[in-house]
């Protein structure tokens, strides 16, 4: 019913979050698009399998969308104590194309469908009505495409390849039975930790790298 499309690094400034990706994987990541539609902009990478790995942040230069960002962007100060506390690789996004299958029920955890961009959809995203991270980034936000795969032609491929992906949360048990059920290829591995955080092993050309 879900896969794993890309993992989040949700950054204070598209620089910081450049940076951070620089320091682990040795790779400079390129510019993606701007979110028009969201007042965000990101930078994008190819970790193969049809995965990618997106950096993402507020666009300052961007309008207001009239509603909440995703990945709980509207709350700066959050998205900045978690990159202080080191929390950077911070989500990730699944994809389905059953979205109002998936969301039947769940509202409370995954939020509402959004149909973006608003003035002609090319796809629906689920956000919760305060834009913050579905349980607090325990669980993926969910993307639907309409039937339509994304183009992979248009993102960077440096030759980074995803092959580990874990998720440490207090409480894994719940999370782990919310994959089950929800049937997610690809989701983290689970193991019990006091703090939610997120570590991805990605092979590079220099090596197997860390990102967190």
């Amino acid at each position: 019913m879900l896969r794993l499309d890309h993992l989040t690094v949700i950054a204070p400034t598209l620089a910081e979050g450049v940076a951070h990706v620089r320091a682990c994987l040795d790779l400079d990541v390129p510019f993606g698009q701007h979110h028009r539609y969201m007042g965000t902009h990101n930078h994008l990478l190819q970790l193969g399998d049809g995965v990618y790995l997106e950096i993402v942040a507020l666009d300052p230069e961007g309008e207001a969308p009239g509603r909440a960002r995703w990945f709980g962007l509207d709350d700066q100060s959050q998205v900045r104590a978690d990159w202080e506390e080191g929390r950077r690789l911070r989500g990730w996004v699944a994809r389905t194309d059953a979205i109002d299958t998936v969301l039947a029920g769940r509202g409370g955890v995954f939020g509402r469908k959004v149909a973006l961009p608003a003035n002609g959809p090319a796809f629906d995203f689920a956000i919760p009505d305060d834009g913050a991270l579905p349980l607090d980034g325990a669980v993926p936000s969910v993307i639907d495409r309409r039937g339509k795969p994304r183009s992979m032609a248009a993102i960077a491929d440096l030759g980074a390849r995803l092959r580990g992906f874990s998720l440490a949360h207090p409480e894994p048990g719940p999370i782990a039975a919310l994959y089950r059920e929800l049937a997610i290829e690809g989701a983290p591995a689970l193991i019990q930790w006091p703090r939610l955080r997120y570590h991805a092993q990605i092979e590079t050309p220099a090596g197997l790298r860390q990102l967190s």
